[in-house]
């Protein structure tokens, strides 16, 4: 018989979805606020996954990548259990913020406390009910306002494990990536949760490319953990390419921002990426690239500030073969037309 399975004391049985309503805090206007979590189980024991997104609320890509998951057919057959939490950060969501109502950050609040602030209550929330019933864990998130990061999975690769899953997930660029204090993935990683966070977009829109790559990557994930069967696809996953570390350029005035150099696109150290200038054109100062790389992140925003990180460049030991990766991968990702395939219509 496979092992119980109970969230906010309601036991989820073998074979059956359930929508768990987990109570958050009343508004002002004594609605309640509830933390909405869809768990799937399969029949049979194995790997229990959590997937959530919107920890940051104005970060939505993920939302949209867990409701295609959830509608997923493969799911149908699936061992284990999948725990999806499209909506972690429910006030952050209701106002378009990062932040809760008091201006913390979420994801600095972890472990939490039953008796902190707003978000130290929401974190504890999260960790007892959903990371303390699983075995790993996937956080989908984009970049903040008015930036745009290229679609890349961020790990602590001196885990075993959550290097062997982040290779798995299929995306040319994965970003080693220390553990933060107070952050989900730190306090995972405390009670031996590997987690991946997978970055990609901007915040407050919907990408196409952006959610369909993280529908295929959590799949991957799925299937590497033995919880779904073995993909039937012939294309093999791109061979990924891991930066150990990665630089912001920023702008060297206040002014705005003319650019030209795109996500992924593969820099040389003192390549031209923009230029900044006053509105008339009389101040001019070029925005040049501090050393080789691939750029995985950039401001869309015109306007800028001195000091304004403009570009977020990776350094990888052979950028020239990941910029022809990335634009292999982009080609083909985008031959795929409509709905993430095995989506069911509706």
């Amino acid at each position: 018989m496979p092992d119980p399975f109970t969230i906010h004391g309601q036991v989820i049985r073998p074979g059956s979805r359930t929508t768990v309503d987990l109570p958050v805090a009343q508004l002002h206007t004594h609605t309640p606020v509830n933390m909405p979590i869809h768990v799937v189980r399969g029949r049979r024991d194995g790997p229990r996954v959590f997937v959530s997104a919107a920890i940051h609320g104005d970060e939505l890509n993920g939302v949209e990548i867990i409701r295609r998951l959830l509608r997923h057919r493969a799911l149908k057959r699936m061992r284990g259990t999948l725990v999806a939490v499209p909506i972690v950060n429910v006030h952050g969501v209701l106002h378009h913020s990062r932040y809760l109502p008091d201006r913390r950050d979420l994801n600095r609040s972890f472990p939490g406390s039953e008796r902190g602030s707003l978000a130290a209550r929401l974190a504890h929330l999260f960790m007892s009910e959903v990371v303390d019933n699983c075995t790993y864990g996937i956080d989908l998130h984009t970049g903040a306002i008015h930036r745009g990061n290229l679609p890349q999975i961020r790990a602590d690769l001196d885990d075993p494990e959550a290097a062997r899953l982040a290779k798995l997930f299929g995306v040319p660029v994965i970003l080693n990536s220390s553990l933060r204090d107070g952050s989900l993935r730190q306090s995972a990683s405390d009670r031996n949760v590997p987690v991946l966070l997978y970055e990609a977009g901007e915040a407050l829109r919907f990408d196409e490319f952006s959610i369909r790559v993280g529908v295929r990557g959590v799949l991957n994930v799925l299937r590497a953990l033995g919880m779904l069967r073995p993909s039937r696809r012939k294309r093999p996953l791109p061979e990924p390419y891991v930066a150990r570390s990665s630089t912001w350029v920023r702008a060297p005035q206040s002014g705005f921002l003319r650019t030209t150099t795109e996500l992924g696109a593969l820099v040389k150290k003192g390549d031209r990426l923009g230029v900044v200038s006053d509105p008339f054109g009389e101040q001019e100062e070029a925005v040049t690239a501090l050393g080789d790389g691939i750029v995985v992140g950039r401001t869309h925003l015109p306007l800028v500030n001195e000091g304004d990180g403009l570009f977020h460049i990776a350094r990888f030991e052979a950028a020239d073969e990941v910029a022809a990766e990335l634009e292999a991968f982009q080609s083909g990702e985008e031959a795929f037309t409509g709905g993430e395939q095995g989506e069911e219509p509706g």
